[in-house]
């Protein structure tokens, strides 16, 4: 077998993707117009890093063996998640809790198809994460769009309001934790707001944690992740939670995600749909898992979280300089949400002067819901090398505002 040696990851290395089937560099032509020999893609939330050594090694291990076929005695990789639960988050994960589903958008949509029916309204906390808008439309539920409320460029939640929009049809409620687009890194009290408001309104709780890992500052008094699960023991009964090790340690197309339910009653639900669909795991998705959350694996993402720390205070300075401009502050991912309403431009103005003057692909604003509409999303995830080039080219094209 492969020995899974340390070895110190160059976040600097530009990795050629263009050619290589990366919806990240490959579509960019086709959805944005930005030219694919000379853009720069910051949209779509994969990175442009390599995955730590472990992972690779795990992958040559099945490669020289030769033979894939069904997986067996998943034990080490349950273990592996209750390893890195309990390690990285302060949270005692059981194996039979752990339900592997083809990533976390399909995580979601099972849990839309598991505990809801057709014409039930599912509560978004939005701006967020365009994919659950999607799943739920897709599914014949409603969205239920409560707004979050924009303080001075930090998003906050007003639970008065969200109880004064619920009519009784809602049955669900998905949060995004950390947020994607914002960069919030919840509060204990605010994610005990939302166990509360579940309560009161009687509602399934899904929260997608896919981003948990990437928090900046939390070992030097920044932002702290609270795993929902330990924020109160009262809501089990109408808990689901989601994590993955895809958004962590670059591994998305193995399209791995964890459903985690610490309650019966819900497990033998999820557990009845999975049957009903015939739902497993890949091979490959299950070994990479394992490798991702060990000793070395929190050893790579240290290093990362440290790096993207750095791209991201250079991209924030190098925006907010542009007049009318300003970056949400990062707590936690990789997802720049850049606010441009002070411009004074349309967003068909201002998305045009990034995608066709700057080249730089990135994700609208509107499609993450209400609220949305005066902000682009960038992926800063990527060689410094281009966090400086992305920089110095919204400066260009919008040196008129100088």
């Amino acid at each position: 077998m492969t020995t899974h040696n340390d070895i110190t990851p160059d976040f600097d290395e530009v990795i050629e993707r263009r050619g290589t089937h990366s919806a990240k560099w490959d579509l960019m032509e086709q959805l944005f117009g930005v030219p694919t020999k000379t853009g720069l893609s910051m949209w779509v939330a994969d990175m442009d890093f390599r995955p730590p050594q472990c992972i690779s090694d795990a992958i040559k291990d099945m490669h020289t063996h030769g033979i894939y076929g069904y997986y067996g005695n998943d034990a080490p990789y349950r273990a592996a998640i209750n390893w890195w639960m309990e390690n990285r988050h302060g949270w005692h994960v059981e194996p039979d809790w752990i339900f592997t589903t083809h990533g976390l958008v399909n995580g979601t949509a099972m849990c839309v198809d598991t505990y809801t029916d057709p014409g039930d309204g599912i509560v978004l906390f939005t701006p967020v994460y365009h994919a659950f808008a999607k799943v739920i439309n897709a599914n014949d539920r409603r969205v239920i769009e409560c707004p979050l409320v924009n303080n001075n460029g930090r998003y906050e939640m007003d639970f008065a309001a969200y109880d004064a929009q619920m009519d009784g049809s809602a049955k669900m409620v998905v949060l995004c934790s950390p947020h994607n687009p914002g960069g919030r890194v919840w509060t204990r009290d605010e994610l005990q707001g939302v166990a509360d408001f579940a309560k009161r309104h009687d509602l399934i709780l899904v929260s997608d944690e896919i981003h948990h890992d990437l928090v900046f500052g939390s070992k030097s008094g920044g932002a702290k992740h609270t795993v929902m699960a330990l924020v109160d023991d009262t809501i089990t009964d109408r808990l689901i939670m989601m994590t993955a090790a895809t958004k962590t340690f670059n591994i998305a197309g193995c399209h791995a995600g964890n459903v985690i339910i610490p309650d019966a009653d819900l497990r033998a639900k999820f557990t009845k749909r999975m049957l009903g669909l015939g739902l497993s795991p890949n091979s490959f998705g299950v070994a990479m898992t394992e490798a991702a959350y060990s000793p070395a694996g929190a050893a790579w993402l240290d290093a990362l979280v440290d790096y993207i720390d750095g791209n991201k205070a250079l991209f924030e300075a190098g925006v907010n300089a542009i007049p009318g401009v300003k970056a949400m502050p990062l707590e936690a991912t990789y997802l720049e949400w850049v606010d441009f309403s002070d411009t004074g431009m349309t967003p068909e103005e201002f998305t045009k002067r990034v995608e066709k003057d700057a080249e730089i692909a990135v994700n609208y604003g509107h499609i993450f819901g209400l609220g949305g509409d005066d902000f682009l999303r960038f992926n800063i995830a990527m060689p410094r090398e281009h966090v400086v080039e992305a920089v110095e080219r919204l400066h260009k094209v919008f040196g008129d505002l100088q």
